[in-house]
């Protein structure tokens, strides 16, 4: 099998790399890549000898239709993804999560080959943090932000795109992921990162926000066994049962690293701040039978520590710049 993985040097696009090599010795895997602040090439390096490395842009035509000509299946993990950024500006979200997947639906269409879209719970808003729904595949979609609201559209094209043309195509939204090779920007290993560095940790407004996590292991196994069972057409939503509010993370963090669970700062809230994402993943569970391995999120979150005091290597370079970005905003 021949797959092309976009965003393949980002936090989960690159563990799903090192997935497939594993799991799937005899899969020839194409990385698409453009090595945005967010993507680091880093993260393949003891792959590289396995896969073919193309640095280029979702949204060029020129560079999507001859790799998608040469795929048997493309999955598109390729995004702007951080909601801050797309507060200071939304440009390049509209570029590469709707203009990127618009080339790669039209490249799949012409040269009929198997497409998964990777998507986010964001798409469907906020719940109430008393409210005891979870988001299932037929929650109207209620996007908050530029980012959330790019990432809608982007899954509003891949359905018009299986019913207009027949692409034979695949949706999943997942919830929050954590684990090795997440930028440092994003709350876990920015608040892991800052520990290591004597710095106390930051959480936005009084933390009670509640996300629902899962292992980014989890989460690719999920997109495989769509890719691999589930019906052309479909959406299925990926979580592992992990709500947490903020305040309930970092004082897991600090205790996991050594310190005082309540050594940590409030900073000004996130404009627009989503209250709580929740995941119904029962469709992925009964029809196609997925289960997730990390269902104890402490021992997941042990291990991601773990990850990142050995690897100081690869986060290092990013972290000045990063801390000087939210220091310029307050936070």
């Amino acid at each position: 099998m021949k797959v092309l993985i976009t965003g393949g040097a980002g936090f989960i696009g690159a563990n799903f790399v090192h997935q497939t090599l594993a799991d799937r010795p005899d899969a020839q895997v194409t990385v698409l890549d453009k090595l945005t602040y967010a993507g680091n090439k880093a993260s393949l390096d003891d792959v590289a000898d396995k896969i073919t490395f193309v640095q280029g842009d979702v949204a060029d035509p020129d560079v999507v239709d001859p790799l998608v000509a040469d795929s048997d299946v493309v999955v598109h993990f390729a995004a702007e993804s951080h909601n801050d950024n797309s507060l200071n500006d939304p440009s390049p979200f509209i570029r590469s999560n709707l203009v990127g997947t618009f080339q790669l639906l039209e490249a799949v269409r012409r040269h009929g080959v198997r497409y998964h879209h990777i998507s986010t719970d964001e798409v469907y808003g906020d719940l109430a943090l008393d409210d005891p729904a979870k988001f299932t595949p037929g929650t109207p979609y209620n996007p908050s932000s530029p980012y959330s609201a790019s990432k809608a559209g982007s899954d509003l094209l891949v359905r018009a795109w299986v019913r207009s043309f027949g692409v034979a195509a695949t949706i999943s939204n997942c919830s929050n992921n954590y684990g090795p090779y997440q930028h440092i920007e994003k709350f876990i290993p920015r608040q892991i990162t800052n520990l290591i560095d004597g710095v106390r940790p930051k959480l936005y407004g009084a933390g009670l926000n509640v996300r629902d996590w899962i292992h980014v292991l989890d989460h690719n196994r999920a997109v495989w066994t769509i890719i691999d069972k589930g019906r052309i057409g479909q959406t299925y939503l990926i979580g592992a049962d992990g709500e947490l509010n903020n305040v309930q993370v970092v004082e897991m963090i600090l205790e996991l690293m050594g310190h005082d669970p309540h050594d940590y700062d409030h900073v000004n809230d996130r404009a627009g701040h989503d209250r709580r994402y929740a995941i119904d993943a029962s469709k992925l569970r009964d029809e196609l039978g997925w289960t997730p391995q990390y269902t104890d999120f402490r021992d997941g979150l042990a291990q991601t520590i773990a990850w990142y005091r050995d690897n100081e290597s690869w986060w290092r370079p990013q972290k000045a710049a990063t801390e000087a970005k939210y220091a310029a905003q307050g936070q």
